[in-house]
Parts: C-alpha cells; structure tokens; sequence
C-alpha cells in the first residue's frame, strides 16, 4: 500500500467570488471527497490536509465587523476554528461517499499544532494571503484603517496579508502515527495548522500567524515516511511563462532544476511558488518524489499520465 499525503487548497471549498456559506463548502467537498474516495478504492493509505486562507480571512473579517460587541479572537484561535469546521465537512463528506460505496473506513480529524520560531523572519515580513479580494482602491483604504498589510495576488487582485512562519515540528506527530498504522483515514495540519512556540521550559503558546499549508504537508510528510506529497492546485500542471503565449507545462523536474526555475523567477509568490517549494522541500530530504495536479487529474498523476513530478 502507498501512503501518501494528499493537501487540498482553501480554494477547493470556495471558488473566488462565491459565498462563503457552510452550504457552498459541504457541495464543493462533495466532488472533491469524490476523487478522494477513489484513491481509497484504489489501496493507497491517504492522510488529507487542507489550507483556510479564505476561510481563516473571512472570519477575521466578520470578526473585526463585530468587534464592539464581542472582542475578535487571535489569528491562532481562529486557525483552530477553521481547522476544526473545514476538518469536520471533509471527515463527514468522506465517510458518506465511502458508505455509498459499500466502504466503512475510520476517519478521524486531528487539531494541529505546528512549532515554529518565534525569531523566524515571517514575523517581520507578512506575506500568507487570507480572507477576500479587493480592488486597489479599497485595498490601500484597508492598509490605513485596519493597519493591514496588503498585497497583489498573483494578478487576481489585493488581500491581507499576515505573518507565515517556517513549520519546523508537529506537537501530535505520535498520536498521528498511530491512528495511520491503525488504518485510520487521517485529515491532520489544516490551515497549515495552528502556529505555536515553545519556551525554555518547554511550555507551548500560540502566535499570531497562518502557516503555508503546503510547507506544513511537506513537514507532516517527512515525518510520517509518507511515499509522496500530493499537492493539489487549480491547474493540471506547473508551468514556466505561466499565462504567457509561450507556456510549457513541466512534467519531470528534478530538484537542481526546480531550484533554477525558481532563482529565474517562474513561478508567482502568492500562489504556484510555495507548492513548488514545499515539494522540493520534502523531495530533497526524503528522496521520494512530489506530485503537483488538479483535483481531476490526481488519478492519472499518481499514474504518471498527468501532472508536474517533482523527483530527486
């Protein structure tokens, strides 16, 4: 059996200018714990994460709307909120796909928390996208009421940014292990997880930030011995002049080229260069191999029919 894990974007429960209603993500899970099921079907040992930077961004919207009746919560409250929502319609949207099937699986959501540096320069530099887009105008509007930091999204307009520090351990790694060699379907690190640093004493506190989830599934890869890191996207492929006349869709890239296309600038920083170099990440210190598809395609990639293979 293959163990692999698989990381579904924040995307794939809201499409970009859909309503962000409980309703809307059940039906987008419905197709995407469709192709799910069929990995399940096929034998590999699945361990699902997921990112929330709509959903973690739209909370503290509604948050900051309502800040004078009910203080908002920290950034790391509310990547625990998402996590458990988001993790709670995947488990239940898998579980009855599989019943329809005929399958009874156990699948169980973990609450996350993943250490990082409390020095790490992400704290000083905000850069993870979260919540909706807006125009410029509103956007440089945000910046000065809200004290937001605000950014261009690879040409799809501004957003918020927030701190997004490197993942560097799982506190719940061991309980994690254990339910995946029991045969549990695991949905673990969401959001990217719950950001957390330790003191002296080994105490742990939460800090204001949101984890990439991408760079959280290459860690929680590595450390369960996973035989690859799925990572899906809205496209079939990575790709070099991405959007350009001269496009090329990449199919075997090797670490050493990754990290060329990257140096030369290929791929956008708010949305295909984190996933490239999180599959690096993982490839360079497993020496298994990446895989970056669509959702429609995750099938035929782990076939090696589709899809851009990151390989040692």
């Amino acid at each position: 059996m293959k163990r692999i894990v698989v990381a579904i974007g924040g995307n794939a429960l809201n499409k970009p200018n859909e309503k962000t209603t409980a309703e809307i993500m059940e039906k987008n899970l419905l197709s995407t714990t469709s192709y799910l099921a069929d990995l399940v079907e096929e034998g590999y040992e699945l361990i699902i994460t997921h990112g929330n930077g709509p959903q973690v961004g739209n909370l503290l919207v509604q948050q900051d709307m309502s800040k004078d009746v009910f203080p908002p919560f920290p950034i790391d409250v509310n990547d625990a909120m998402t996590q458990g929502s988001i993790g709670y319609l995947i488990t239940q949207t898998l579980n009855n796909e599989l019943l329809k099937r005929g399958k009874r699986r156990d699948i169980a959501c973990v609450l996350t928390q993943i250490v990082v540096d409390k020095e790490d320069e992400g704290f000083l530099h905000p850069s993870k996208p979260v919540g909706p887009f807006y125009d410029e105008k509103t956007a440089k509007e945000l910046e000065i009421t809200k004290g937001w930091t605000v950014k261009e999204d690879a040409g799809r307009g501004f957003r918020r940014v927030v701190p997004s520090p490197i993942p560097l351990d799982v506190l719940e790694i061991e309980p994690i292990r254990e339910m995946i060699n029991d045969g549990t379907i695991v949905v673990a690190a969401g959001g990217g997880g719950i950001p957390v640093v330790r003191d002296n004493r080994g105490m742990i506190k939460g800090v204001e930030a949101v984890i990439d989830k991408d760079r959280a599934s290459a860690l929680l890869a590595k450390l369960i011995d996973a035989d690859a890191l799925v990572i899906l996207t809205g496209v079939d492929y990575a790709y070099i002049n991405f959007g350009k006349k001269d496009q090329k869709e990449l199919k075997v890239v090797t670490v050493e080229e990754g990290r060329k296309l990257i140096d030369a600038g290929h791929f956008a920083r708010g949305s295909m260069l984190p996933k490239i170099e999180s599959a690096i990440e993982f490839v360079s210190r497993t020496r298994k191999e990446s895989i970056i598809t669509s959702l429609e395609k995750v099938d035929q990639a782990l076939r090696g029919e589709s899809g851009t293979r990151i390989v040692p």
